[in-house]
């Protein structure tokens, strides 16, 4: 089976990166989904300190992200990308369930 998503090396990277910065309770990063943003929808990064019953848990490349599981559904077959340029950097999401995103990138929608 396919992992919910995929990171890249560079996202992988950066998640051990803040990760060495992080509480010491913490023990990986959590991604979910939460209504809002012009087209419905963002996604949401933050420091796991434990794991939820329902979460999906991804081990790749040396780093744990856990899925919400009410993210699942919209984050399938996702690649979690990290871009780093001249005024910004961010975590990028390839999402082949988009239908549409926003103008500025922040916020998506799935049919």
């Amino acid at each position: 089976m396919n992992p919910i998503i995929k990171l890249s090396d560079k996202a992988a990277q950066r998640i051990k990166q803040i990760m060495s910065s992080a509480e010491k309770n913490a023990i990986g990063v959590r991604v979910s989904v939460k209504s809002g943003g012009c087209a419905g929808m963002s996604y949401v990064m933050e420091y796991s300190k434990e794991i939820n019953p329902n979460d999906e848990v991804i081990e790749d490349k040396g780093v744990k992200v856990f899925i919400d599981a009410a993210a699942v559904i919209y984050l399938l077959g996702t690649e979690m990308d990290y871009k780093k340029e001249e005024f910004s950097s961010s975590f990028v999401f390839n999402n082949p369930n988009e239908t549409e995103r926003c103008g500025c990138g922040e916020s998506f929608k799935v049919s």
